[in-house]
């Protein structure tokens, strides 16, 4: 909390001299972009401010238990806000849609934990160091002394948790385990939460699952690991793309496999890869960086235009590159 004082105090003069809100977050949100989102964004309407939260892509199955109030909503042109705050976006292009529809607006701030940040907002607290974006909400509020109610708390332990892995990535700090234990006191429903997003998946993604595991290769003496999802499929197992996060811990686990790929079908033409590392030396972010995306040292991903066989060659062999620093 001493760390930030400046960039903090200035977000909540900026906040309190606004009424109304925008919170937004990047595409296809996952648990840390949607607690930050409607954390916040209860936490302000507390405050008697009128908050509306916009993102291109609906929530995932998984965290729809999150939203019961129905804050999410798709963009609508022409709004304007008197304050948009972006949280967990490393870029406003990666707002999509959502960043089309908030021009009209006053103020931009930017809130974020990831190294490739392009500091887009008016205001931009980015700090790379937090592994989650919901640490610095939790920060924001204390400071503010805004409450921190159940439902808040639930929100800010299932960003917390899902962007450290469950407390298990080398990014948690021991201040992750004090902001988790602080929100637990506070009401976080653990077993809930626990329920909802580790122990609860549809069987369409089992049977992914099952495909992953008779399709995955290995490469570069099993240091490299990567499987396909393409639209076929999906076809064939009825799962839909929400259905793949967490997938490629699967084949990360495996013992000799130090970088694993996701190669993930969009349409003809263009491929999804998210990449995971587990040694220090092998900065996945650089690597997706080559391509036009980015996200942590290990987990990063982008989006690449081209065949499929030329995209695989093409991110294969960088990561083969960049484990050249691995003895």
């Amino acid at each position: 909390m001493k760390r930030y004082p400046k960039i903090i105090d200035r977000i909540i003069k900026a906040i309190r001299e606004h009424q109304t809100f925008c919170i937004v977050g990047h595409m296809r949100p996952d648990g840390d972009c949607i607690g930050s989102q409607l954390a916040l964004a209860l936490a302000l309407r507390e405050t008697g401010k009128t908050v509306t939260v916009w993102n291109e892509d609906a929530i995932p199955q998984k965290y729809k238990f999150l939203n019961p109030e129905g804050l999410y909503q798709k963009p609508k042109p022409g709004q304007t806000f008197d304050c948009v705050i972006a949280t967990d976006c490393a870029s406003f292009e990666r707002l999509g849609r959502a960043g089309n529809c908030v021009g009209g607006r006053k103020l931009l701030i930017n809130i974020d934990h990831h190294v490739t940040n392009t500091r887009y907002g008016d205001i931009n607290w980015v700090s790379p160091r937090d592994p989650s974006t919901g640490e610095l909400i939790f920060r924001l509020l204390k400071v503010a002394r805004w409450p921190i109610t159940q439902p808040i708390a639930d929100l800010l332990f299932t960003a917390v948790s899902t962007d450290t892995g469950s407390f298990q990535y080398p990014t948690t700090r021991p201040g992750t385990f004090h902001t988790g234990a602080e929100l637990v006191t506070r009401g976080a429903n653990l077993a809930k939460i626990c329920n909802e997003v580790y122990q609860s998946y549809p069987l369409s993604r089992a049977k992914l699952l099952q495909h992953v595991y008779s399709k995955f290769r290995l490469t570069d003496q099993d240091r490299i690991a990567w499987f396909w999802l393409k639209q076929k499929d999906f076809d064939r197992t009825g799962a839909v793309s929400d259905d793949t996060e967490g997938l490629i811990d699967h084949i990360r686990d495996i013992e000799p496999v130090v970088v694993a790929c996701v190669f993930e079908e969009v349409k003809p033409g263009l491929t999804r890869i998210s990449l995971r590392s587990k040694h220090a030396l092998v900065n996945v972010s650089e690597i997706c960086a080559q391509f036009g995306g980015g996200g942590h040292p290990a987990a990063a991903g982008a989006r690449i235009s081209g065949t499929p066989l030329s995209v695989q060659r093409r991110v294969i062999a960088a990561i083969k590159k960049a484990l050249q620093a691995v003895k």
